[in-house]
C-alpha cells in the first residue's frame, strides 16, 4: 500500500468534528457510501482475589455480574449516539461482548458490525466501558478498589480509512 502524500496526511489529522471556527459540529456523512464496517475494542477490570472468588463461585448478592455486564455492554452499544453528543445513530447488525477471566480480573472485548456511512468504533468502546462499569457496580460492596483500564480500539474494518489493527497487545488486558 502506497504512503499517503504529506498533504493527505495533514488533512487526515484534522479534527472532523470541528468547524473552521473551532466549534463542535456533527459531521455530515450523507454523501458517503454505505459500506460494511466492524470494530473490536477491549479493556479490563482488575479486582481483589476475594472479589474474583465470589464472582467465580456465583456468590455476588446482586446476581451474575458477568451476564449482566454482557447485556449492559450490548445495550450501551445500541445507545452510543444518546451518550456521546456527536455520534450518529447507527443500525447495528451485531454486538458481541465477551468477558474472559484473567489472573486478576476480566478482559472485556466488544465486536460491533454495521452497514452504514460511518464506523462503529465508538459503539465498541462504549460497550467495553459500560460492561466494565456494570461489573464494578455489582461488585463494589466487596471491592471498592477495582480498577477499570486499558480501554482501546483493537481493530476496525471498512470505511474510507480501511483496515486498522493496533500494534502489539491491546493495552495490558489479559495480562
Amino acid at each position: 500500500m502506497a504512503a499517503k502524500p504529506a498533504s493527505a496526511k495533514a488533512s487526515a489529522r484534522r479534527l472532523s468534528h470541528l468547524d473552521a471556527k473551532g466549534k463542535a459540529r456533527m459531521v455530515d456523512v450523507g454523501a458517503k457510501p454505505v459500506t460494511s464496517r466492524e470494530a473490536l475494542a477491549s479493556g479490563e477490570i482488575v479486582m481483589s482475589a476475594a472479589a474474583l472468588r465470589l464472582i467465580r463461585r456465583g456468590g455476588i448478592a446482586k446476581g451474575d455480574p458477568l451476564q449482566t455486564a454482557r447485556l449492559a455492554g450490548i445495550m450501551a452499544a445500541k445507545q452510543t449516539s444518546a451518550l456521546i453528543p456527536l455520534c450518529h445513530p447507527l443500525p447495528l447488525s451485531l454486538v458481541e461482548v465477551e468477558l474472559t477471566p484473567t489472573p486478576r480480573g476480566y478482559r472485556i472485548e466488544a465486536r460491533v458490525r454495521t452497514s452504514a456511512q460511518t464506523g462503529v468504533e465508538m459503539e465498541a468502546l462504549t460497550a467495553v466501558s459500560v460492561a466494565a462499569l456494570t461489573i464494578y457496580d455489582m461488585v463494589k460492596a466487596v471491592d471498592k478498589e477495582m480498577v477499570i483500564g486499558d480501554i482501546c480500539l483493537v481493530e476496525k474494518k471498512g470505511g474510507r480509512s480501511g483496515h486498522y489493527r493496533r500494534a502489539g497487545k491491546a493495552g495490558r488486558a489479559g495480562g
